[in-house]
């Protein structure tokens, strides 16, 4: 039998066959992606083949995964040189962010950016909890500075309060007859915002810490839940950070569009736009034309992709 994984709870993952069942599975076989280790093998969104003959409490193995269209993966943890994939087989991936309450930092959102593009998801950036910048200044104008910035370079992003609908419309209109990832750090408000484009879902939410403006973890594994207008919604746990694993260094450019746009004017080919003269991306930085928080970023991946990063010691 062939079907889509739509749970993930760690130990069990659920498969909805093309029968429309859904059935309880646990892997049978060693699944191995390009060499990395993986803590989940078996993701949300992979097309799996499933055991014929269902065991006597009527669950399953998975014995073989489909090649996969995409993914998108991070490092499991700061210490280990294991990845966690977090959804497979995507159309779209929404990251959703908050500025004030909490704070989600252009770090993590540029790191989860370079990954889309390393693995050919098309991302989308929804900017939550508008209402907490409407009607201050300062925040407002921090609000249409970061959405410059990332729409200056290529990128989608909405605004969108789930407590008052703001945006809610348009992101119907993104997720329709699309399978969609959405993640982002815990506390971002993304069970909320589901629950307000899917009506009757109920996705169980919590609040944000006082003491140290930070979410709880209310979504503890990845879920996939079909869109009332065609299409999925994959929802997976809140992260703190985005690791990046598997980059060669001289590619990291590449998944920073405005640095690579500006890498073909180097003086020399393999340009790492660190030190190198005739760098047109540390002319374009000292000239204010590249965002400097941009190429911190940048420069965080290519310290993640040495050797010697996340060595354990003796």
């Amino acid at each position: 039998m062939e079907g889509i994984v739509i749970r993930n709870t760690g130990s069990w993952y659920t498969v909805l066959t093309n029968d429309g069942r859904e059935i309880n599975c646990k892997i049978k076989g060693n699944f191995r992606l390009k060499g990395i280790r993986t803590t989940n093998p078996v993701a949300v969104g992979d097309s799996v083949t499933i055991s014929d003959t269902l065991t006597p409490d009527g669950t399953a193995f998975i014995t073989a995964i489909a090649p996969r269209t995409n993914y998108i993966i991070r490092r499991a943890s700061n210490l280990s040189k294991e990845a966690h994939i977090i959804a497979a087989n995507l159309d779209q991936a929404f990251l959703i962010v908050t500025l004030f309450h909490p704070t989600t930092s252009t770090t993590f959102i540029d790191r989860f950016l370079a990954t889309a593009e390393a693995y050919r998801v098309a991302p989308v950036i929804v900017i939550n909890k508008t209402d907490l910048c409407r009607g201050d200044k300062d925040r407002e104008e921090y609000l249409e500075a970061v959405s410059y910035l990332y729409r200056s370079i290529g990128y989608e992003v909405v605004h969108a309060s789930a407590l008052t609908g703001e945006g809610v419309e348009k992101l119907r209109t993104l997720l329709e007859g699309r399978t969609t990832l959405l993640s982002g750090n815990s506390g971002v408000g993304k069970s909320t915002l589901i629950n307000r484009i899917i009506p009757g879902l109920n996705l169980r939410t919590s609040e944000i810490s006082a003491m140290h403006d930070t979410g709880m973890h209310t979504t503890t594994f990845s879920e996939m839940f079909p869109l009332p207008e065609g299409g999925y919604i994959i929802d997976t746990p809140g992260v703190k950070g985005f690791g990046t694993i598997d980059f060669n260094p001289h590619e990291v450019s590449h998944f920073f569009p405005e640095i690579f746009a500006l890498s073909t004017d180097c003086r020399y080919g393999n340009c790492t736009h660190t030190h190198e003269p005739g760098c047109a991306v540390l002319e374009a930085l000292r000239d204010n034309r590249i965002a400097m928080s941009r190429y911190n970023s940048y420069l965080s991946i290519l310290e993640d992709a040495a050797p010697s990063k996340y060595r354990k010691p003796f």
